[in-house]
């Protein structure tokens, strides 16, 4: 039995048609929102046609759901959060964990800020966003316990206090409020932002 033809050309076309498909779908959902845009806007923006739309990406919620994934995977944060849990000083391990915590916000920021402050109800869509949270909640709650490990928290604070103060300075909420609504920079916020975690977590010397 003859084995299904493959052409390259063919696969290769269908990638830049799926990447183009997906490039209109961030311009149109970071211009007009998500609930505003529909397939139909999108696939006349990316010169195709409807149904092309849906069986390159799966729709609307889907290509949301993949466009998140670059905050949900940035490798610089990664890589940081990394850092974070191999140091043995914990003004180290906190200083990775601010990088870690910028690199995820900055790098990513016009998604995160556009499209996370008024999540959408599509359920693929819905969890992209809840993925970004878990993902930002496990890697604070790693480095909180590491923390513990190396008995650097203040008196009274446990791990769950811990990870809970690490979410406070370093989730999105902190970002959004010293850079959208006060007008800082990222290289203003960052250090503010370890500082004050610093102080408010590990035993004084």
């Amino acid at each position: 039995m003859a084995g299904r033809y493959h052409s390259p050309r063919r696969e290769a076309a269908a990638q830049a048609t799926r990447a183009a498909i997906l490039q209109h779908a961030r311009t149109l959902f970071l211009a007009q929102g998500y609930c505003a845009t529909t397939v139909s806007d999108i696939a006349h923006a990316a010169q195709v046609a409807t149904p092309t739309v849906y069986s390159s990406t799966g729709g609307k919620a889907a290509m949301f759901a993949e466009l998140l994934q670059p905050a949900i995977r940035d490798p610089l944060a990664a890589q940081e959060a990394s850092a974070a849990l191999q140091a043995g000083d914990p003004r180290e391990v906190m200083t990775h964990c601010a990088a870690a915590a910028r690199h995820g916000q900055e790098r990513n920021w016009d998604l995160v800020t556009t499209l996370l402050r008024q999540p959408p109800q599509d359920e693929p869509a819905r969890q992209a966003v809840a993925d970004i949270a878990d993902g930002c909640l496990t890697a604070l709650t790693r480095i909180a316990r590491h923390l513990t490990r190396l008995d650097a928290l203040a008196p009274g604070i446990d791990t769950a206090h811990a990870t809970d103060t690490l979410w406070y300075y370093f989730g999105h909420n902190s970002w959004h409020s010293l850079i959208i609504e006060r007008g800082w920079s990222f290289d203003q916020a960052e250090p503010w932002l370890l500082d004050a975690a610093t102080h408010a977590l590990l035993a004084q010397p």
